[in-house]
């Protein structure tokens, strides 16, 4: 079988600022992700320049959780800042999910989310990536993993209203 060398991203040019939105909508294996590994400086470029000015949040498709606390997943390392902290729960949709857990932030997740859902572990991710603060915000298909009814309250209170004076870039396959 001979490897397809060729380019899958051709003649992309954009620009953005703070508070803009690009919304990248395309089907399964269209170059979404590459778009976003390109900012990133993770893939092979032919030509071309890029320039990203800032710090980068990236909320990948396969969210990553280690072994600890839901409030340790989310700061990663960082100093607990309590209001930055109830402000991205609340952004990612998560405060009934640690009202429920048995020790509410504070319960332990274990290795790569095992005792967690799938749609709890993408919103520990997308919290993770609110309370970083950062100035660009890079999302590949976050909502998939959430029910419609929490996918829209996410666009409205994350990406429309708590990152709304950020870049962010929102990949995904459905609309």
């Amino acid at each position: 079988m001979v490897k397809d060398t060729s380019p899958v991203l051709n003649e992309i040019n954009f620009s953005l600022g703070p508070s803009d939105l690009l919304l990248v909508a395309g089907r399964i294996g269209t170059g979404k992700t590459t778009l976003l590994f390109s900012i990133l400086d993770e893939t092979i470029k032919k030509g071309g320049t890029q320039t990203v000015k800032g710090k980068v949040a990236y909320v990948e498709q396969e969210p990553f959780i280690f072994s600890g606390t839901v409030a340790e997943n989310i700061t990663f390392g960082r100093v607990m800042n309590k209001e930055r902290f109830q402000a991205s729960i609340n952004a990612a949709q998560l405060e009934s999910d640690i009202v429920n857990l048995s020790n509410g932030a504070d319960t332990v997740i274990g290795e790569r989310g095992i005792n967690i859902s799938g749609g709890q572990r993408a919103r520990i991710s997308l919290a993770r990536a609110v309370y970083s603060d950062a100035d660009i915000y890079l999302f590949d298909d976050p909502l998939s993993a959430v029910d419609p009814q929490v996918a829209n309250s996410i666009f409205k209170e994350c990406i429309l209203g708590a990152l709304r004076h950020k870049c962010v870039i929102l990949v995904t396959h459905q609309l």
